[in-house]
């Protein structure tokens, strides 16, 4: 028969989906009953409607279940009083560095292109899922307010949950996800002065409980406007990753969003090269859609690297569409699109690195 320590040790391995910290760190165990083969617990959500209840009532049950001499599992769910939920979100004390703070070791990237359309929110999408396969901590902010597209690509519905001033990232393969698609109904359009941007993203950094994060990634709007100034004034020690297409007039104007990134004193981490060639899915013929040579010369101009060239497969458009990261697709394994990002996010992990692991 388990004792109430060895329930305790094996609940350690649970974690709240939404704060991607352990139920037992979290002080969210609060009765342990044994009575021969049968174990019952009591869990404490952080708020009585908590949108994953179920999936935390599972993750319980299965635990349980998998020790030694338990045959049943019995799992209740309650809520947390005011006063446990302050102890608990007051002050940060889910988050030890803040994103904003001179300290943080959150690795912050922002992920620019000069124009639309050349597949930036696809390559920030792929990159962060990923980097989440490697073993870090990665959270994706939806920056392009009027033009978001990351909830569809990571399949993530709904609106966040908001604790104790308080607002919990969307979860999604693992990410940490926050859009202001999270926040309008039906895909209604933003229609706002460039002055509330800041206020918004702001507020995004601030007020979304993020957790300790290994990385960041910015999906920016195209150009050079009120967003990439913010970031700028905002998160002075961030990094840019470009994203351009082969086409001389997509890497002509990604160099400005580059040179921008230079004069805030931004590092340009290298330049991503998206669409490089389409495969088709038949014969697995490479054409050249879209031009040759826009990344890599766009790379030499800058004097960084040419970190990835991604071509565009028809298993990374479904994706896409579908709400499934590549990288999370089966089957896709020698997908060369794949494999291309798989690459840049080894390759951007090693340009910047993160402290040892918590």
């Amino acid at each position: 028969m388990p004792t109430q320590e060895q329930v305790l040790e094996a609940l350690k391995d649970v974690q709240d989906p939404e704060i991607h910290k352990s139920i037992v760190e979290l002080n969210m165990v609060k009765d342990i009953r044994i009575d021969g083969s049968k174990v019952s617990v009591t869990i404490a959500l952080t708020i009585r409607g908590c949108p994953l209840r179920d999936e935390i009532r599972r993750l319980v049950t299965e635990r349980l279940l998998e020790m030694d001499g338990v045959n049943e599992a019995d799992v209740t769910l309650t809520e947390m009083t005011p006063e446990e939920r302050q102890a608990l979100f007051g002050g940060d004390k889910l988050q030890k560095a803040p994103l904003l703070a001179p300290d943080s070791p959150t690795q912050v990237i922002g992920v620019a292109s000069g124009k639309g359309g050349v597949g930036k929110s696809t390559v920030t999408v792929n990159l962060a899922a990923a980097m989440r396969r490697l073993g870090y901590s990665v959270g994706v902010l939806d920056a392009d307010i009027y033009g978001f597209s990351v909830p569809r690509m990571l399949g993530v519905s709904g609106k966040p949950t908001a604790i104790e001033g308080k607002i919990m990232p969307m979860p999604a393969y693992g990410l940490k996800v926050i859009s202001m698609g999270n926040f309008v109904d039906n895909n209604a359009p933003v229609i706002w002065r460039g002055p509330m941007l800041g206020k918004v993203l702001q507020q995004f950094l601030t007020d979304v409980l993020w957790g300790d994060l290994d990385y960041l990634l910015l999906d920016l709007p195209p150009g050079t406007g009120d967003m990439a100034l913010d970031v700028a004034r905002m998160l002075p020690r961030s990094r840019m990753l470009i994203v351009t297409t082969p086409q001389t007039v997509a890497s002509g104007v990604a160099s400005r969003a580059a040179h921008m990134a230079a004069k805030a004193n931004q590092q340009v981490i290298g330049v991503v090269e998206n669409m490089s060639h389409f495969v088709c899915p038949d014969c697995g013929r490479a054409s050249a859609l879209f031009g040759e040579g826009g990344g890599r010369s766009l790379a030499e101009e800058l004097g960084v690297e040419l970190l990835a060239q991604i071509p565009l497969t028809l298993a990374l458009r479904e994706g896409s569409d579908r709400g499934i990261p590549i990288v999370f697709q089966d089957g896709t394994e020698a997908d060369p699109a794949r494999r291309a990002i798989e690459d840049l996010a080894r390759k951007v992990a090693a340009a910047c690195p993160v402290p040892a692991r918590r």
